[in-house]
Parts: structure tokens; sequence; C-alpha cells
């Protein structure tokens, strides 16, 4: 198959026009230009514009369902986290990592051998750990009674019950034993982020330096940036090696904070939505791993407190949101939302156009909204 259209993105470019070659699951070529005269089996897209699948790093549900369920019996769990993962990708997102709050330790083991199963499948591209080794000084929507120090057993533990389907763990670093896990993470070949923290810049700057390579939505639940004591943002923001997650809804960061943020990593911030099981559906009233959530204008908040409590995002929102809003280069917003996350992941051959790689794509139309979305060379809508 070829399916040619108006503008073809890859990591480094805009062809326009291009093409992609697909030979069953995968990307055989991306070309400039007009497909060859005498080739067959071509979809033309016209005036559409062809971008890589969607890599969400960072996402706790949608389609009213939640990952944190992936454990519940009788089958209801594993249908619940199968409707969040097909309706990301329905959406665009071709390559989900499911993320999970904090909990009681018994209960996330469950849930992570549960999604590990579900990666072993394909239909999730790994876990991610929002917890429980969060500061209690900026919790965001996470249950203060479990959260935790961290510990080298704990820590084997939950990686145990992953079966090394665990891509990322955030975590405080100035927490007793945070550096020493961000070591075992590393050593252990999974991701560490710093978020949910009050660590101070020389505190994060240590966490970098023993190998974090992630800032957890920058900015949200963090030590803010002070100009007399700059924190984890601007030890994130300036270290060569560390990648930024943003989320961009209007609600989490400010259009100039996200503007300021991209600007000084192009090729090191990877958007995330951070949605949880209201995505796609409509307000109302929710939860998040055990907490109540309260949906209005599409904005997620606890139902005590009124933090807020992941987002209600699409990654083609936030693409759109980014590109029509904020100001970026669509080139630089699709390597944030493809490329970068599967790079910083260790997803292999998704996340960007280019042979030998998953033939993920997504079609676009001028406003950016999603038009049809292709995973492993299969039309998914």
């Amino acid at each position: 198959m070829i399916v040619s259209a108006a503008n073809v993105i890859t990591p480094e470019r805009q062809l326009s026009p291009g093409w992609v070659e697909i030979e069953g699951p995968v990307v055989r070529s991306v070309n400039c230009g007009l497909p060859p005269a005498d080739a067959h089996n071509v979809v033309d897209l016209g005036a559409a514009t062809i971008v890589p699948g969607f890599v969400d790093a960072h996402v706790h549900g949608g389609g009213g369902a939640g990952f944190d369920a992936a454990a519940v019996a009788d089958g209801a769990g594993r249908r619940a986290a199968e409707t969040a993962a097909r309706t990301h990708l329905e959406h665009g997102t071709t390559s989900i990592v499911a993320s999970l709050v904090t909990d009681e330790l018994g209960a996330m083991r469950e849930s992570i051998s549960a999604l590990a199963t579900l990666a072993e499948e394909g239909t999730l591209a790994g876990i991610h750990l929002e917890g429980p080794w969060l500061s209690p000084a900026h919790p965001g929507a996470h249950a203060q009674q479990h959260l935790l120090e961290p510990n080298g057993e704990d820590l084997a533990a939950l990686l145990e019950a992953g079966r090394g389907q665990v891509r990322m763990v955030t975590l405080a670093p100035e927490l007793p034993g945070g550096l020493d896990a961000i070591a075992a993470l590393t050593d252990a070949g999974v991701v560490a982020a710093i978020g949910h923290t009050d660590a101070s810049y020389d505190v994060a700057r240590d966490a970098l330096d023993q190998g974090a390579t992630v800032g957890t939505h920058l900015f949200n639940a963090m030590r803010a940036l002070h100009h007399r004591e700059p924190g984890p943002a601007a030890a994130l923001l300036e270290h060569p090696d560390a990648v930024i997650e943003l989320i961009a809804d209007g609600t989490h960061v400010h259009p100039a904070a996200l503007r300021l943020a991209a600007v000084a990593k192009p090729r090191q911030f990877m958007l995330v939505t951070d949605a949880m099981s209201a995505a796609c559906m409509h307000d109302g009233d929710y939860a998040l791993g055990s907490l109540d959530v309260v949906v209005r204008g599409g904005v997620a908040r606890l139902a005590e407190g009124g933090a807020i409590a992941g987002s209600t995002l699409t990654m083609a929102q936030a693409v759109q949101y980014a590109v029509g809003v904020v100001g970026l280069p669509l080139v630089d917003v699709v390597r944030a939302a493809s490329t970068t996350p599967a790079q910083t992941l260790g997803l292999n051959r998704v996340g960007a156009l280019t042979p030998d790689n998953s033939a993920d794509l997504v079609v676009l139309d001028a406003s950016l909204g999603v038009q049809r979305v292709m995973r492993r060379g299969e039309w998914v809508r």
C-alpha cells in the first residue's frame, strides 16, 4: 500500500507533498513528492497531513475506564484497560503506556501484574508507576495515606510484578532513599522520573546526575520556580540529558510557560496527556485510583480539595493546542508527541515514519483533527 498526502511529517522535516510505502505491518519507505505514476494500491489522502502514530508515556485512562481497575476480577478489569487503550487508539495514540496512581502496595502489585499481561500481548507499550514514592508536600491527585519512602524491597517487588514491562517510575528524589531508588531503577533499565517533588535545585541536580532522565509534568506538582531557589524545574530545563513532560491543555500550564520550556528544549520535551477515565467522555463524577474526581468544563479536579486530577485530553488535542494556541512548529510538536517519548522510554520501531518501523500513522485534516488512524498496517479508524 502507498498512502500519499499534501504533507508527511518525519522526525526532521515536513515533506510537501509526500508518500509512505507500507508493506504488511511495517513502513518500507518514506518519500518526498508524488508516488510513481505506475504505482498500485495508492490511497490518496489529498490535502491531509500524515504523522506518525502518537506515543503517550503518561496516561491513566479514557472512555470512562481507568488502568487502575486492571486487577478487578471476572474480566472487568481487563475490559476496562482495553477500553481505555482503545479510546486513545481511535484518537491517534497507537502506543500507550498505562500509568498507575499511588495505592496500597498489594493493590499496585496486582494492577501491575494485570497490565503486564496486556503489555506482553501488545495492547499496551508498557507501564508507568506514578508513585507511591511521592512528596507529601506535592501529592496532587494521589492518596496521601498510601505515600511511602522508597526502599529496595518494595521497589523490587513492584518491578517483579511488572515482568519487565515497567518502563518508567516517577518519584521524589528528596525522600530518604530517593537517590538510591533512582540508581536501582537505572541499573534495572527503568526510566527514573522526577515528579511530585519538593526537591531543591541541588537535590534535583543530584538525582539527574544519579541517572534520572525525565521530569514528570513539568511545573505541576513540584516546588515552584523561584529566582533565588530555582528548584527542580530549573534543574530539569538546564540539564543536557533531561527530557521534560508537558501537558498541553491550557489548564496545567500557561501557554507562555509551555512555550518557554519547549523552546528551551525543542528536542527534549514530550507531550503527555495525563488523561484519566473522563477523556472522551462528558462532564460528571469519576474516580482516579481511590479518589473521587469531578469533571466540569472538561477540567478534572478532586472532589475534596479541588486539586487538578489529571486531564481529559487526547494526544491529538494536545497537538492541536501546542500548534494552534502555543504557536510551536508542527514538526517539533509531532516529534514531541511521537518520537521523543518512544526514544525516552526505549520503545523500539515506533514513534517515527522511517523505514522498518511499525506502520503506525495518523491522518490529520487542515485543523489537525484526526481523520484516520493506522496501527501496524491496519486501519483502525
